[in-house]
């Protein structure tokens, strides 16, 4: 039973989580008032109180969800997927030794998981105890909750299916801001962060003594043709740039580049556009121009990303930096 992972997102007094309602005890709130948060019927938990939204509806789009579903159960971006769970299996498969009653339990934070492409994959991995996929768009948990129901790994699944011996990793679908999140201090073992925001300092705070934080972004020339193809001007990733930032709380452990040639059909390149932001920022003559392209031969370009492998900083990881 997780009574301390989690903590109300309006008083920060712990969050018991339940199969119907959650509830923080609202020890302190000012009048001890404890809040509830319903789950909802396909399983994800809406802890983004209204005075945390920035808009309506915030985060990707219904459209975008789907079409970004698409894309990448078709594959395109599977080496980049693999890469990442051979990371995560490496940084924790050293935690996995003992009987489950004698270790304690993992937890992983992905941030900003979208509908849960890689979030299902960390799952599948068997290594993690509790995955808490958190993302700011309602939409995009909303599959994530459903995918996770057919697969047997939602939170409150694991509880309820005594007959099940083989325990799997729950998954705890949460609607919440990235900056404020409703998690305890030093409860995450790790942390992905794919192509999602970067905040150093929370981050820190979140992981336990040493705990790892696994980032991926576009490298240098992702997607290079298709970029040309679309504006006048083309800009440079700049991959590394937030490095700085980071370097107070954690060490770079690794860094790895995946290079995937793609060959997209016309289908899959309208779904790659409307996945990204050059849905809305591209002209429109250019991408249709690129779509009937698309419809007589299949575009060619290169998936180009960088995942980095960092260390959160302690005394000891701080003594091992100064000796190399």
């Amino acid at each position: 039973m997780l009574v301390t992972l989690f903590i109300c997102p309006i008083c920060q007094s712990p969050l018991q989580p339940a199969t119907d309602t959650w509830r923080c005890d609202g020890s302190l709130h000012p009048k001890h008032t404890p809040h509830p948060f319903d789950v909802a019927r396909q399983g994800y938990v809406n802890l983004l109180p209204v005075q945390q939204k920035k808009s309506k509806a915030p985060g990707d789009s219904q459209q975008s969800i789907i079409a970004r579903q698409r894309f990448l159960t078709a594959g395109y971006y599977q080496p980049l997927k693999d890469l990442i769970c051979e990371q995560m299996a490496q940084l924790l498969g050293q935690n996995k030794t003992g009987t489950d009653n004698e270790r304690a339990e993992i937890n992983w934070l992905d941030i900003g998981c979208g509908e849960g492409y890689y979030t299902q994959a960390m799952a599948q991995q068997g290594i993690i105890d509790n995955l808490i996929a958190a993302d700011i768009s309602k939409p995009a948990l909303v599959e994530l909750a459903k995918s996770s129901k057919i697969k047997d790994r939602l939170w409150y699944q694991q509880g309820a299916n005594q007959k099940n011996t083989n325990k799997k990793t729950s998954i705890y679908p949460l609607v919440t801001s990235a900056a404020h999140l409703p998690l305890s201090a030093g409860s995450m073992h790790g942390i992905s962060s794919i192509f999602s925001p970067i905040l150093p300092e929370i981050f820190a705070d979140m992981l336990t003594e040493e705990g790892y934080l696994i980032i991926a972004k576009p490298d240098i020339g992702h997607l290079m043709s298709l970029r040309e193809a679309l504006f006048d001007s083309v800009r440079e990733h700049d991959s590394d740039k937030f490095l700085p930032t980071l370097a107070p709380h954690f060490r770079l452990v690794a860094t790895h580049q995946v290079i995937n040639a793609l060959s997209l059909p016309a289908d899959a390149l309208a779904d790659l556009l409307t996945m990204t932001p050059y849905a809305y920022r591209a002209r429109l003559e250019n991408r249709q121009a690129l779509l009937d392209s698309a419809a007589t031969a299949p575009f060619a370009t290169e998936a180009k990303f960088v995942v980095y492998i960092l260390q959160k900083r302690t005394a000891s990881t701080l003594d091992a930096d100064v000796q190399t």
